[in-house]
């Protein structure tokens, strides 16, 4: 068991699927002993606020929302092993904390319609990719990201070539992760879309990203009765 803090808080552009997203992050929980808090309190963001926590995950934040303080709070939280995952608008967030950053791994810079495209799975070992389709065919809201990530490990590319507005080239990165100052660092540039939280292979695309920030070893043999429901 470990305690995980969904932290939605918004200060520009608020996603309608915030509230899916909580709810499917706690039936994930639920469903795979660890414990979830959401809020949207940034003054939870003291040394003793974040101590029960294993992981922050920031879900489809925006803008600046964090003081100078709760900044240093999180940095120390990672900088003592703690994880954090990133969804979607979590790149359109904090532009001006270089550190938040380097965490995160880049930052939104535009995006087309919502439309269908056709993502490919770079590292299939992942826990966060185990039991995706290859090719796997969906639909959001295509991030483009300025700078291409870089010391990360990719997971998942979007093909330009299968929607239009991608501004990258291919490989265009949509997933990915790292170890970053002491911690672990998750993100995945899906999750626009309400209908993204009712998605099986988005909930173990999360649930693997939630396991790999939290240290969690799980095996693929243990992970695979989740892969086959």
């Amino acid at each position: 068991m470990f305690n995980v803090l969904v932290f939605s808080k918004t200060a520009g552009f608020r996603h309608s699927s915030i509230e899916a997203g909580v709810a499917a992050i706690q039936e994930l929980g639920a469903a795979h002993n660890f414990a979830v808090t959401a809020s949207e309190d940034a003054s939870l963001f003291t040394d003793a606020g974040l101590a029960p926590f294993a992981v922050i995950i920031f879900l489809n934040t925006t803008g600046d929302i964090l003081n100078a303080a709760q900044q240093g709070t999180m940095e120390r939280f990672i900088q003592n092993g703690g994880g954090f995952v990133g969804i979607h608008s979590a790149t359109d967030t904090e532009y001006d904390w270089a550190w938040y950053g380097q965490l995160v791994g880049s930052y939104f810079d535009g995006h087309p319609a919502i439309q269908p495209a056709e993502i490919n799975v770079v590292t299939t070992d992942h826990l966060a990719t185990l039991g995706l389709p290859n090719p796997w065919l969906r639909t959001d809201e295509w991030y483009n990201f300025a700078p291409t990530p870089s010391g990360v490990t990719v997971l998942l590319t979007v093909d330009e070539s299968t929607y239009s507005g991608g501004t990258m080239g291919n490989p265009h990165p949509i997933a990915w992760y790292h170890e970053f100052d002491g911690g672990r660092s998750f993100y995945t540039g899906l999750g626009h879309t309400e209908a993204s939280y009712s998605e099986p292979h988005f909930h173990q695309h999360l649930l693997g990203g939630i396991w790999y920030a939290a240290g969690i070893n799980v095996s693929p043999v243990s992970y695979l009765p989740f892969v086959q429901k």
